[in-house]
């Protein structure tokens, strides 16, 4: 199973840039939209509903944040489709869905982005402590979950460039990445990329195009998945070939044929 997850930061702009031509070659089984910006009404038809999957959005019910909406596509047609996490704030921002399949229930994910004024990260901050809860009733359930997103975190050292300029800065704070390494260490979820490439270098996003040139960037993108999952992925990758958003690709191969 191919699972390929991307921060679009607008879904138009993304596919202006190629990523859907780009996305039939890779031979996906899911693929992972997070930020996609539009109304599902506005997003109908090709390229945004491709031919062999079944397509599903949870769009953001107020756009004027600038950000929002998620969507997911897959071959396989799911038994059900979970849109939200049952917390409001995020809810009406778009911020997680999720398609379930027999012994396995893929998620899309977007934590809110935030600046350094209060107010930002005091909303980013608050979804985190929702989401630890969300995940901890997670666990108690007897199925394998993978969650793709962009988590606004990067962990480690060798997950951001130029680390000790940004100790401070929001996407690499001590709490964010205790908030991470209890998702990661304390509840035992499994970073799959980091299973087959623990390089330093390696990122998902860049702040400009210079610092995308520079490779001067963080890992912001993950696929977090249950801890039974650690032994069945087989590969993973970063696409840097071309630039379709700010944030790149993340491409994950699992031992495990998806099924209804």
């Amino acid at each position: 199973m191919r699972v390929i997850s991307f921060n679009c930061e607008g879904i138009t702009n993304a596919a202006e840039r190629g990523f859907f031509s780009w996305a039939r070659e890779q031979d996906a089984d899911v693929i992972c939209l997070q930020d996609i910006r539009a109304r599902e009404s506005d997003i109908i038809g090709a390229p945004f509903n491709p031919e062999g999957y079944f397509s599903y959005f949870f769009e953001s019910y107020t756009l004027q944040s600038g950000q929002g909406g998620v969507a997911l596509y897959t071959r396989i047609p799911p038994k059900a489709i979970i849109t939200g996490l049952s917390l409001p704030e995020a809810d009406i921002h778009g911020l997680y869905l999720q398609a379930d399949f027999d012994k396995i229930s893929i998620g899309t994910l977007l934590v809110p982005e935030a600046d350094s004024t209060p107010e930002a990260m005091n909303w980013k901050y608050k979804f985190m402590e929702d989401y630890l809860q969300y995940l901890t009733k997670q666990r108690r359930k007897r199925r394998e979950f993978i969650t793709c997103g962009t988590w606004q975190v990067a962990h480690s050292k060798i997950d951001i460039a130029n680390w000790r300029e940004y100790q401070d800065s929001p996407g690499f704070q001590p709490a964010e990445r205790a908030w991470m390494s209890e998702i990661l260490n304390g509840m035992d979820y499994v970073d799959t990329y980091r299973e087959v490439d623990r390089e330093s270098g390696k990122y998902t996003f860049w702040a400009s195009d210079d610092h995308y040139k520079a490779n001067e960037g963080r890992r912001y993108d993950y696929q977090i998945a249950t801890p039974s999952m650690k032994h069945r992925v087989l590969n993973s990758g970063i696409y840097t070939g071309e630039p379709f958003s700010r944030h790149a690709p993340v491409i994950v191969d699992y031992d495990w044929e998806l099924s209804f």
